[in-house]
Parts: C-alpha cells; structure tokens; sequence
C-alpha cells in the first residue's frame, strides 16, 4: 500500500481531521484528468463546495487538501445557516498547461455519478465558463454563467461579507462598524480581493496590498493610485500601523512565524484555512490580534451558489451575506463568554447545528 493510502486511510478514520463519509479518486486517462472529491458531511444536506484546480507538488498533498477544505466547508455552510453539508474538490495540475473541455466534462460524468450527494461550484483555478462545461455532464454545478441558467461570479458577494466581517470586527474592538480612517493590509488582490478593495476605499480606508501576480497589484494602482502596494506578504503584515490584515489568497497564512511579527489589530479575510495547524487561533488571541474565523466572513460565494439551486436572486443572497456581520458580532460574544478564541466559538456554533440535525 502507497504511503498516499496510508495518509489517507489515517486522516479518513482516525486522525482529528477525519469524520469524512466518502472520498472519490477521479481519473480518466483519455483527458488526463486526476481528481479528488471529498465530502465530509451530508448532516445538514447534500455537500457542497467548490473545485480548486491546482498543481500540486504530490498527489499526497492534493488529497490532504481535499479533506481540510471539505471539512471546513461543513462548518461554513452550518454558519452560513444552509441546508448543506460540506464538500470539496481538487483537480491535480496546472489549470493553465492541462485544462481542456474534455477534461472538465470528464471531471462533470465523476461529479454526477454521485447522484447529488456533491454539489460543485468555482475555486482557485476553476471559473464560471469552466463550470458551464462541466454543467453539460451534471446537474450538480453551480456557479455557472448567467446565460446557463446561473449567478456568474460568486467572488463579488464573497468580498461584500468579508467587507460585513471587518464591519462588525470593528464595532466589537472599536465601537464604530465602519473603517473609515484605518489602515487595512489585503494579500492578494485577484477573484475576492479587487473587490474587497473597493468595499473599503468606498467606507473611507487606507489600502495597502501585494499578490504574487504584478498584473493583479498593476489593475488596482491604475485604477486607484491612493493605493499603497508592497513587495510581498512578509513586507505587508510587517507594515506600521495596520488595523486589519486580510488575507485573500491561499491558505496557512497564520503560522508560528507570521502571528508574531503582524502588525494588524484584526485578521479579517477571505482564504481558506488561515490558520497554519490548530493552536495558532489561540496564538493569535494572546498576542492581543482578534481573529474573524475564515470559514464565517467568506461565506458570501456559497451563499450565493446554494441560492442559484433554487433559482438564483441577487438580492436574496446579498440580505443573506449581509448577515454575516451579526453572525461574525455572535461568535465575537460567544468567545467572550466561553473565554475561547473566536475560531473555537465558530467551531463550537457550527458543531452544535449539524449534531442537533443527526440528532444528536
């Protein structure tokens, strides 16, 4: 047996991270497609959760990724308050050398022969017209162009609630829910973060940034020259005199090192799994930096694919991710009255919906 199955028999059945019900390996030969599918919960209803296309170093590491991001799609969709479970998945390659029509619809037979147990929408690598596709081999795709039937772009309601997620961070540390006059660090400003940049130079904030892509950081100067740009994260979170850091790209961006040199007040983003291994949350809280947990402000891109399976409504999804805000000031008051960090009261919300709906 592969050092891989091993790996993944261990998270599956007996690690902390496990509890996953089904994990699918995916592979059609003729359009080089390898695949993970991964649904952690189907407590709440069928699993939904995007399909990130990435190129992954081992195939060990996109499985891993699989089951982080499944599971931690089972608690945002409970905060969300959706009748969803959790689900991921991760098609293994670089998105711009190997992706083809026939692959993505070859990824859509894999996702349909699930029979609805798994819901797919966008992610990293993966966009509207690549979910049209896989549409035409299953029912089960969302986030699909408007002229299919579908909402378009889900990053523009996930940047408004991460936008409602520093609103409400900062009538919990300052009183005020506005960042009018503060200083707001963004790592990564493509999909969510350009958006994200505009919700806060519209309430009044100073804006500096970076991304990995200098055509990204170029957009956002041409258009707003006001805006700061730095080389790199490490420069970003090292800036004097941060209110808020969001980071807006890929995951583990608060690890031992980063937690110890941020210069921010609040960490308030739109990535997936900020949080490098479990006790950086409590790091966090005793270097005095109040976390909004992830998986609740950047709710806003699932609130709006759930919504495009019953007919999508912009309007609706936007009241919804409004919602954001009380539910982020909630879990803000619960850690306070538990005396744990904001990560563990989300944790503890989450929990609490999908055993009252197994019923236990």
């Amino acid at each position: 047996m592969t050092d891989v199955t091993d790996g993944v028999l261990h998270t599956l059945f007996r690690s902390d991270q496990g509890g996953h019900e089904q994990v699918v390996l995916c592979q059609d030969r003729a359009s080089g497609l390898k695949a993970v599918i991964a649904i952690h919960s189907t407590a709440l209803g069928p699993a939904l959760g995007g399909t990130r296309f990435y190129p992954y170093a081992t195939e060990e590491e996109a499985v891993a990724d699989a089951l982080n991001l499944s599971r931690g799609m089972s608690y945002k969709n409970a905060m969300a308050g959706l009748d969803h479970g959790g689900g991921k998945a991760v098609i293994i390659g670089d998105p711009e050398t190997i992706k083809t029509e026939e692959l993505l619809l070859a990824y859509g037979r894999f996702v349909e022969s699930l029979g609805g147990r798994y819901v797919t929408a966008c992610d990293v690598g993966t966009y509207v017209a690549d979910m049209d596709v896989v549409a035409r081999e299953t029912r089960w795709a969302t986030g699909r162009s408007p002229e299919n039937g579908g909402a378009g772009d889900s990053s523009v309601l996930t940047a408004y609630g991460v936008f409602q997620g520093m609103r409400a961070s900062a009538q919990h540390l300052w009183g005020d829910p506005t960042l009018r006059g503060r200083k707001v660090a963004i790592a990564g400003v493509g999909k969510v973060g350009h958006h994200l940049v505009e919700h806060l130079l519209q309430d009044g904030a100073e804006v500096v940034i970076t991304d990995v892509r200098e055509e990204s950081v170029r957009r956002i100067l041409d258009k707003h020259p006001q805006v700061t740009a730095v080389a790199d994260t490490d420069a970003l979170i090292r800036t004097e005199g941060l209110d808020v850091y969001a980071p807006c790209a890929l995951g583990g961006a608060l690890n031992d090192d980063s937690v110890t040199v941020l210069t921010a007040k609040v960490v308030c983003g739109a990535a997936n799994n900020q949080l490098a291994h479990p006790g950086v949350e409590k790091d966090i809280a005793d270097h005095g930096i109040l976390y909004a947990p992830d998986y609740v402000v950047n709710a806003g891109g699932v609130i709006q694919v759930a919504d495009e399976l019953h007919g999508f409504d912009f309007d609706r999804c936007k009241a919804k991710a409004a919602k954001i805000f009380d539910t982020t000031l909630a879990i803000f008051a619960r850690a306070k009255e538990d005396g744990i960090p904001p990560a563990a009261a989300a944790d503890r919300i989450a929990e609490q919906r999908m055993a009252e709906a197994r019923g236990h």
